[in-house]
């Protein structure tokens, strides 16, 4: 049975319980398996080898989720090949597929935790009450390692782009 973390953040003031564990820095990375917007299937293990910036935001549809992504998708244009930056959310494939597009995205892989949430169970993001992501970024090293997590304590709020990006940054 995973554990659920009671008012672990709020959601526009309203607390919240989260399923599965917290993760901290030091913590190997658990495997998920999502959706890539073609319906296949992506594990942490197909980028073996990279650092990885992860953020988790509830649906991609919403203002701050909108520009937290497109944020990370311009920070990411200065990191070489050995960083890859995902995204991911419970929204269908079909329109993370669709926002991208509209949205010029091209340097952030968005990925679905709809089917099993994944993801969320093994990260502890996966909000029991509304079946989304809470809002957090996790920086996984090419040994995968957690080296940086943080879960948003009001998922209206950006996350720390400073910190996240800084833990980037000293992986390289």
């Amino acid at each position: 049975m995973l554990q659920e973390r009671e008012n672990a953040v709020t959601m526009k003031g309203n607390p919240v319980t989260l399923i599965g564990s917290e993760i901290r820095s030091g913590d190997q990375a658990p495997n998920f398996t999502v959706l890539m917007t073609d319906q296949s299937e992506h594990t942490l293990s197909d980028t073996k080898g990279k650092i990885r910036l992860i953020t988790t935001v509830p649906s991609l549809d919403t203002p701050t989720c909108d520009q937290e992504t497109r944020r990370f998708n311009e920070e990411a244009s200065a990191f070489g090949s050995e960083v890859e930056v995902l995204t991911i959310s419970a929204d269908l494939p079909f329109a993370q597929k669709r926002w991208c597009g509209a949205k010029d995205i091209d340097r952030v892989l968005t990925l679905s935790d709809h089917r099993e949430m994944s993801f969320g169970k093994a990260y502890g993001t996966c909000i029991k009450e509304k079946r989304l992501e809470c809002r957090a970024v996790f920086v996984v090293n090419a040994d995968d390692i957690v080296t940086y997590a943080e879960y948003v304590p009001e998922m209206t709020h950006y996350p720390d782009y400073d910190a996240a990006l800084k833990a980037v940054k000293a992986e390289l």
